[in-house]
């Protein structure tokens, strides 16, 4: 029975390290121009994301394969798959002006890994401090809604600069406050953006704005709660 469930833990492990996988094939699509499947392949990638920590409380990892520090593993995959990807499909797709390609890019990926080394990075009452570096999700808006180059640099640079606001956002799948409602809002908002990267490179306009519903009462969410948690203090 011990032999079954270290095995179990060891294959959660595998489960989450497969998103370094995912990430790679990603990022080669995006270098071919094949932004479709690029995303395509971050979408699976967000699949594992939403399910491991789940399935690594269920298999008890930290128990029986605690020489792996699997919350590690999965800021490493997180960080190749919501920024390093994305910071190359900036420059592949031309998203923003060349004369400050590198400079936005370079904001990116440096304001993200400084987001990523906070110790209070998750809190203990699962938030993210900080804008939590959903930048596949940003460039996939900004691809699908074909916005000017001018307004995706100073898009991304604000949210370069928002890493370093102490504000609280919600953890989708963790975060208590109104989470079956996020949950299931986040379930349609992934279908339509499924339906959406299918569409690519012509997808539906209509479709694309109505989506951005969960964004929008994503943040609203996160600033009423990080009102609230400011209150209590």
């Amino acid at each position: 029975m011990i032999a079954l469930r270290r095995a179990a833990a060891w294959a959660v492990h595998a489960y989450t390290a497969s998103g370094a996988l995912l990430a790679l094939l990603a990022l080669h699509a995006a270098i071919a121009g094949d932004l479709r499947t690029a995303f395509l392949w971050l979408a699976a990638q967000l699949l594992v994301d939403g399910t491991d920590g789940f399935l690594a409380r269920a298999a008890g990892v930290s128990r029986f394969a605690g020489a792996i520090d699997g919350a590690r593993m999965d800021d490493i995959v997180d960080y190749l798959c919501y920024v390093f990807v994305p910071a190359v499909m900036i420059l592949a797709a031309g998203l923003v002006p060349a004369a400050v390609a590198w400079p936005v890019v370079a904001m990116v990926l440096l304001s993200s890994a400084f987001g990523f080394a906070r110790t209070d990075a998750k809190t203990t009452d699962h938030f993210f401090t900080g804008f939590p570096s959903y930048w596949n999700i940003v460039v996939f808006y900004l691809v699908v809604l074909h916005t000017p180059p001018a307004f995706n640099a100073a898009l991304l640079a604000a949210l370069s600069a928002l890493v370093f606001v102490p504000i609280r956002f919600v953890y989708p799948s963790r975060t208590v406050t109104w989470r079956r409602v996020t949950l299931a809002l986040g379930g349609l908002w992934a279908a339509a953006g499924l339906l959406l990267m299918w569409q690519l490179p012509r997808p539906s306009l209509a479709l694309a704005s109505a989506s951005l519903a969960f964004p929008a009462y994503y943040v609203a969410l996160s600033l009423v709660l990080d009102a609230r948690r400011r209150q209590r203090r």
